[in-house]
């Protein structure tokens, strides 16, 4: 709306910003104020028609007070000292990529220390994911409910004190329990980028998720030096209980935590909102929007019906495929490197395989230094992952920056049916892991902004749920198929890729330029173009 509305009325002008505008929307280039002529006083507004037939929108419905939302706060406010120390030490949960990574470790040791048969070995693998599966949908849940910082809380506890206890595991059993237990508390830890997200003004939210994602790289990178050293020396044992470190770092800095403020708001508790805002204002040293903070209409959260809803229904559906696709691929690259790495090349681990075969079902070979060599260049390349993704998800979009991670892993795999060498073996793992992990990334920085806030924590939970499906099935193809055809075994994880390339072109949301959704009652795009001065089709950078 332009201009003056005309109001049948007398002649009186009154100035008021849209419901939701802060005062920061005028640095912008953006006038919030509008003026109304009205003949005669009236105790409140009531709607009128224009001359196009259209009524006037409940937006200008409040022409004393000043308002804002909390994504007016969180833009005004912008990145500072709180979103730092917020990085770090949601960074602290997200290094559990250590409980992960050790599994490509533990399984050969325990295969030569304690005489497991293949199965076993990768029984031991998938019974994290089966935790993790099992445990995702309700972590989001937990976190829609009771909030994002209980349910992060919990979850960390609950992975550190079973982490430290599978140490301690006399026989197998118990360690086939105690790591499944393990990998139900893992299932909680995304949520550690739920609570991030909330808490980013728009222009920095793809950048800040994709830079927290260096954690699990370093997590990943720290656990194989952390195996150089241990295990040669202290033990499979001590490994596991020393892996709990980071998460015994997040447990003592949790205090300092906020509850976000997008879930106080939407729960109806807005005078810890508002001071929650105040505190992040204090910390950045910027000033609070004027006006009063508005509180949502308080909406039933945590409901799994609202992730089929017509706007979202296929958008879930899909990404459900895609995180399944980017775990099942990733996680089996993690395991095939060992295998492939242990063989020397692709062509000779069939023929490795029968020899082995013909010795004892259950010789065995320990990780040589060589192997945790190529194994850490192999984990080195999530840095690159992160910053080649980095560099294209504003770009070219989520969307296509999921495709393109999906193809080029596709490609890889299909390339390592040449009978090449170790060193370009490791090259094609190097750039297999680097993309894949990027599409994870990319996946990571999607979800949470294609939800409103009365599901977001759901939507991920159920979303990681599927991931954990995919990663539970990964170890029989990676582990028990590769031993009948290695070349059968790459075609699965390359067709698989090839088909979530597609779906991630066929996601009917782009949401590179939006803010977040607070509403699920409102059309997706109604409130989630950003209140910059940009158009919706420019890329921020």
């Amino acid at each position: 709306l332009e201009g003056s509305i005309p109001l049948f009325c007398a002649c009186r002008v009154v100035k008021f910003r849209r419901t939701g505008e802060s005062s920061r929307s005028e640095e912008d280039g953006t006038s919030g104020e509008h003026e109304v002529q009205i003949e005669g006083v009236r105790t409140e507004l009531e709607p009128v028609e224009l001359e196009d037939g259209a009524a006037v929108p409940k937006e200008f419905a409040n022409p004393t007070d000043d308002t804002f939302m909390v994504e007016d706060a969180v833009e005004a406010i912008g990145f500072g000292k709180f979103q730092w120390k917020l990085s770090v030490i949601t960074g602290l949960a997200w290094a559990n990529a250590m409980e992960m990574m050790i599994l490509s470790i533990l399984a050969p040791q325990l295969h030569c220390e304690w005489r497991l048969p293949s199965w076993q070995v990768a029984l031991l693998t998938s019974v994290v994911f089966v935790g993790m599966m099992s445990s995702s949908t309700l972590w989001g849940n937990i976190s829609d409910q009771y909030g994002r910082k209980t349910g992060l809380k919990i979850s960390v506890l609950w992975t550190l004190y079973y982490g430290i206890l599978s140490g301690f595991a006399p026989i197998y059993s118990w360690i086939l329990v105690l790591r499944g237990l393990v990998g139900f508390g893992i299932g909680g830890v995304p949520q550690s980028v739920t609570l991030y997200a909330e808490f980013l003004p728009m222009k920095a939210r793809a950048k800040c998720i994709l830079l927290i994602e260096v954690f699990w790289a370093l997590g990943t990178v720290f656990e194989v030096l952390l195996a150089v050293v241990v295990m040669p020396t202290l033990g499979w044992r001590w490994l596991l209980i020393l892996s709990a470190l980071p998460l015994l770092l997040f447990a003592g800095l949790c205090f300092w935590l906020p509850e976000s403020a997008r879930y106080d708001v939407l729960s109806g508790n807005q005078e810890k909102a508002l001071a929650t805002l105040k505190r992040i204002a204090t910390e950045n040293g910027a000033p609070m929007p004027l006006g009063k903070l508005v509180v949502s209409r308080q909406e039933d959260r945590g409901k799994m019906r609202d992730l089929f809803t017509p706007h979202f229904r296929w958008t879930t559906l899909l990404l459900w495929f895609i995180w399944f696709s980017n775990a099942f691929s990733y996680y089996g690259l993690v395991l095939l490197t060992t295998e492939l790495f242990q063989a020397g090349d692709v062509c000779s681990i069939s023929s490795r395989r029968q020899e082995v075969k013909a010795k004892c079902s259950l010789t065995c070979e320990y990780l040589t230094e060589e192997d945790y060599t190529d194994l850490l260049w192999t984990t080195l390349s999530e840095f690159p992952g992160v910053l080649v993704t980095l560099w294209i998800i504003d770009r070219i979009g989520r969307k296509k920056t999921m495709a393109l991670s999906f193809l080029v892993f596709s490609f890889c795999s299909l390339l390592l049916f040449l009978c090449v060498g170790r060193n370009v073996l490791t090259v094609l793992l190097f750039i297999a892991r680097a993309f894949i992990s990027g599409g994870f990334q990319a996946a990571y920085v999607y979800t949470p902004e294609v939800y409103p806030t009365a599901t977001r924590a759901l939507g991920l939970g159920t979303c990681s749920g599927m991931a954990r499906v995919g990663a539970l099935i990964t170890p029989f193809i990676a582990q028990v198929m590769l031993e009948s055809s290695v070349y059968l075994t790459l075609l699965v994880y390359s067709g698989c890729c090839l088909l979530a390339a597609l779906a991630s072109c066929f996601l009917p949301i782009e949401t590179k330029g939006r803010g977040l959704q607070e509403s699920s009652h409102k059309e997706w795009g109604q409130e989630m173009v950003g209140r910059g001065s940009h158009s919706p089709g420019e890329s921020q950078e």
